[in-house]
């Protein structure tokens, strides 16, 4: 699926967000790289400090779908963009997610009439979202350049992470017989369709949720990336996609991936 037009089945990756201190220099980043353009306001979204904060948002569109989302945040600094799953009840998910041992850090609430969300860790320490979708979908363009296609868990630990996920979305955990050595599970909804994965690695450090967009050319991208401001490490090949990271101006690390040619 690239172009999305409902709301998504439970459990799958819907909507990405990142809070960024300076937002015009996020949007020319993101557009330099991505070539986004963006529908502008404020949020809602408040902290504990702020209760009524109204904060400047900017999402990104990729042929006038919405592709992922922008937060102008004083503090955000080398953050990681937020992942939100998708539920039908965000309350009951965020219960399911008490019960199995995470947090629920905020929420669940009502913005606007967009939908209803709420951030929560889970056992190991990663932070993802909920995202109840109303209004608003989510993203409504995925798994095409310049777009998310991908979210894998990195934990040291990822026995726990597991545990957690399948409890929560019901999911079913599957090795990968192309990755015999690694620690890797596929996460798939009870209809079998895979929505990422999670990656166990000693030697990581906190446990969090990675973002993987599609480009159209790997190398290409990661010129633009470095032209932009930001840094970038050499693409490599596996068999999936050629693939680089990223780093933004403001320390935040994704990845981006092109698709094999032949």
């Amino acid at each position: 699926m690239s172009r999305v037009t409902g709301n998504q089945p439970e459990g799958t990756p819907t909507w990405i967000e990142l809070a960024v201190p300076d937002l015009d220099r996020a949007m020319d980043f993101y557009g330099a790289l991505f070539g986004w353009t963006y529908e502008t306001g404020t949020t809602g979204a408040a902290d504990a400090a702020q209760p009524a904060a109204q904060r400047r948002y900017a999402v990104g569109l990729v042929d006038g779908r919405r592709a992922a989302g922008l937060m102008e945040w004083p503090d955000a600094a080398g953050g990681a963009w937020t992942m939100y799953l998708a539920t039908d009840d965000c309350d009951g998910t965020a219960k399911r997610v008490a019960d199995a041992g995470g947090r629920v850090l905020w929420g669940p609430t009502d913005l606007r009439d967009l939908g209803r969300a709420a951030i929560a860790e889970d056992t190991v320490g990663a932070r993802f979202g909920l995202w109840q979708g109303r209004a608003r979908l989510g993203c409504e363009v995925v798994n095409e350049p310049n777009s998310l296609v991908r979210n894998d868990l990195i934990a040291p630990d990822a026995a726990p992470a597991r545990a957690f996920y399948a409890a929560v979305f019901g999911y079913t955990l599957d090795t990968n017989p192309d990755m015999p050595d690694a620690d890797f599970t596929f996460l798939r909804r009870p209809d079998g369709h895979e929505i990422g994965g999670i990656v166990g690695d000693p030697a990581a450090g906190a446990a969090g949720w990675g973002t993987l967009f599609e480009v159209a050319d790997t190398d290409a991208a990661v010129a633009r990336a470095v032209a932009a401001g930001g840094t970038a490490s050499e693409p490599e090949d596996n068999k999936y996609a050629r693939q680089a990271r990223i780093t933004d101006p403001f320390g935040t690390e994704f990845e981006i991936g092109a698709r094999p040619t032949a």
